[in-house]
């Protein structure tokens, strides 16, 4: 038996393998075959924290659907990995190992789009807090309550920490304390400036502190994070500049200021 013919069965059952999570039932429709996959591909543990970034994510039901998704690209990448070891060496043994490669990355690759995607939503919350802080501290200053203050800018600001303030607000309007709403929010962006903000204002609320002042604090201490911020991403880009120059220009510049010298040398040589 050649190396294809047992290939090939193999690339139909890896291919088949996409829907073994799916039983046998005459029941075909698309709605039952999309959420039974769900309740199998979530069956499993979720030790690589999907599920938490995608809470961070704002997309707490999405776990099943996500974890499908990653299983039939990384079986269809694996199975177009395969047909093109077969198509091109015709080698058993290397369309297999081609096959489960593509898949590993594949799967990892989808992993690692979900991760950059949480570190972007980090860091344009962190970077929309500093306005968004400047802006409640307006609201109360008018005589607004910190729930209506929220509200308010929930409804009225684009940005990923404005849908934070919407999510509070929704959360104390379904029957939850506003301490513990916020609390929560601070424990799912899973940001140190955000955790202190929500700390600091649970505190002064449950003491009858002047929020204001703690506010303006905040805003002060967030305007001042951004210039460091800032200053950072300038340093590491004087550096990186630097390496076109040192090793592009400079030798460029030296060989134009040698030649001739060498060229004459040469003559003189000769």
């Amino acid at each position: 038996m050649t190396g294809v013919q047992v290939i090939i069965p193999t690339l139909f059952a890896l291919i088949g393998s996409l829907f073994l999570w799916l039983p046998a039932e005459t029941d075909l429709s698309r709605t039952s075959l999309i959420a039974k996959a769900r309740r199998r591909a979530g069956a499993g543990r979720d030790t690589t924290r999907v599920h938490e970034r995608l809470v961070q994510l704002g997309r707490d039901g999405q776990y099943e659907i996500f974890r499908a998704r990653q299983f039939v690209i990384a079986g269809s990448v694996g199975a177009i990995g395969m047909l093109c070891g077969l198509v091109l060496t015709s080698s058993g043994g290397f369309s297999l190992i081609l096959a489960l490669s593509m898949a590993l990355g594949s799967y990892i690759f989808v992993d690692r789009q979900l991760t950059q995607e949480v570190k972007k939503r980090l860091l344009a919350i962190e970077n929309e807090f500093a306005p968004v802080i400047e802006m409640l501290t307006l609201a109360l200053s008018a005589g607004e309550t910190p729930i209506s203050s929220l509200h308010r800018i929930a409804e009225r600001s684009d940005g990923f920490l404005a849908a934070e303030f919407g999510r509070v607000v929704m959360e104390v309007r379904n029957g939850s304390p506003f301490n513990n709403a916020l609390d929560a929010m601070g424990a799912r962006t899973e940001s140190v400036m955000i955790r202190r903000f929500v700390d600091a204002l649970i505190t002064a609320m449950m003491r009858g502190a002047p929020l204001i002042d703690v506010l303006q604090r905040h805003a002060l201490e967030a305007r001042a994070n951004q210039r460091n911020t800032l200053l950072s991403v300038a340093g590491k880009a004087e550096i990186s500049m630097m390496i076109p120059v040192v090793f592009l220009i400079l030798p460029i510049s030296v060989l134009f200021a040698l030649w001739p010298s060498v060229t004459n040398l040469n003559l003189f040589a000769g």
